[in-house]
């Protein structure tokens, strides 16, 4: 299926982004391209490594050289800038989990802002499938799955999909044409990324974590430039290609996290904010449950918000109730993230590349506790670059116990200086601009005529 998406697939729960191979394919003997169609127009309104060959290095060198000419064109000539700029029109592929497709939105967010357009790929199965029809933003479709960790049944249906996936990937770029190709993650963005690189349309990957998931690790050594949050721990990327720039929020949400007045420094109460994710984290609702009583007895103004996930929600709030705990607001979920995050004192939560990104933005200090069946234990090494910079405190799950989480928390509440220091420190390593500097990049990056 490769025409945009119009129609809610039937609902379902994207699996973890996996491996693909790369196997030998007929598009490394792409035709000329042909005459451009019209343009599509959208429905609505951090470093070490080794570079790996030497024609890398001259694209590098040579978009270097362009960004230098973009800034140049800014002081000297503001108008030309806008007019290198508008009508960018860029490809986001990838998606599967809200980890990596939101971080494309506010990309997509910012490229609309600047006169650009998008169009996303991704698949059927994935969180995009859902979110981005509704949002208005053009979806193309292709037929892929994932490899790694499927078992052999998996594997083979994985491989037998791959060709076709290659063939669906060369008539959607032949068809959109865009300027430059970026993928966001998840194994839907292999495909199209490395068919694009070989039809030499310009293309870049955007890494959220600080350990890089197989897919991007693969398609580092074809792009041209390679968008990371975390420095890279382990030298996956070539080094000439990498470029800082931050995990980009929604600007609507990146607007409510960093406007008006911190609520939680202007009581005298201290305020926690527990969460686990959207989905909610049924080992740190069970550990807030056995620590609540004994957290209230130490600190009585303590308030307390838990986002406790949906399927959780009647169970933990029962627990409170039973624990004689009404004064501890529960919520299956939450759409205003900001309200909640720039409410809080402190927050208790998990060590995702965009739950980090948030709390960096509107800083706030956090008690970490990594997932810990995340792919190569990345949520860890997310949460070790804030705590190494003083923004927050790990807590491992395999390690913790009621006892444990309670003296932590209660050291933090209960000193408000500790707590100033860490809120400067995470508003120190927030990145806002991170969307328009990704922007800033992928124009110079677009084909020359």
């Amino acid at each position: 299926m490769t025409s945009a998406a119009r129609v809610l697939p039937e609902e379902a729960s994207p699996a973890a982004p996996a491996a693909y191979v790369l196997p030998p394919s007929p598009l490394l003997r792409c035709r000329p391209r042909a005459p451009a169609p019209a343009r599509f127009q959208p429905v609505s309104t951090p470093i070490s490594g080794r570079g790996d060959d030497a024609r890398g290095e001259r694209e590098a060198s040579a978009a270097d050289a362009r960004i230098e000419g973009v800034s140049s064109e800014t002081k000297s000539d503001g108008q030309s800038t806008r007019a290198a700029e508008s009508g960018l029109r860029v490809m986001i592929a990838g998606g599967g989990t809200g980890g990596h497709l939101f971080p494309g939105i506010a990309l997509a967010e910012e490229v609309k802002a600047r006169g650009g357009e998008v169009v996303f790929v991704g698949t059927e199965r994935g969180i995009e499938s859902r979110v981005l029809p509704e949002q208005g933003w053009p979806l193309e479709l292709i037929e892929v799955s994932g490899i790694k960790g499927r078992g052999v049944r998996g594997l083979l249906t994985g491989l037998l999909r791959l060709p076709r996936a290659w063939w669906q990937s060369r008539a959607i770029l032949r068809r959109v044409r865009p300027d430059v190709v970026i993928g966001v993650g998840g194994y839907a963005s292999g495909p199209i990324v490395a068919t694009a690189s070989m039809m030499r349309i310009p293309t870049a990957i955007m890494e959220q974590n600080s350990i890089p998931g197989i897919t991007n690790r693969i398609l580092a050594r074809l792009v041209r430039r390679i968008f990371t949050s975390f420095d890279d721990l382990r030298g996956h990327f070539p080094r000439h290609k990498i470029v800082r720039a931050g995990n980009p929020i929604r600007r609507a949400l990146l607007e409510r996290l960093q406007a008006g007045e911190d609520e939680g420094s202007a009581r005298g109460s201290a305020r926690l904010f527990v969460f686990g994710g959207s989905q909610g984290a049924r080992a740190i609702n069970e550990q807030l449950l056995a620590a609540a009583p004994g957290l209230l007895q130490a600190l009585p103004g303590l308030e307390i918000w838990h986002q406790t996930g949906r399927a959780e929600h009647e169970r933990v709030r029962a627990g409170y109730r039973a624990l004689g705990l009404e004064q501890v607001r529960v919520d299956g979920f939450i759409n205003d993230m900001a309200s909640a995050y720039r409410w809080a004192d402190l927050v208790l939560c998990r060590a995702g590349a965009t739950s980090v990104a948030e709390l960096a933005a509107v800083g706030r200090p956090a008690v970490l506790v990594p997932f810990p069946h995340a792919t190569d234990n990345h949520q860890e090494f997310n949460a070790q670059a804030l705590v190494e910079r003083g923004a927050a405190v790990l807590q491992r799950q395999s390690e913790w116990s009621t006892e444990g989480l309670s003296d932590t928390l209660l050291s933090l509440l209960g000193d408000r200086e500790r707590l100033a220091k860490m809120r400067s420190a995470m508003l120190e390593a927030a990145r806002p601009n991170a969307a328009a500097r990704i922007f800033e990049e992928l124009v110079a990056l677009r084909r020359r005529p």
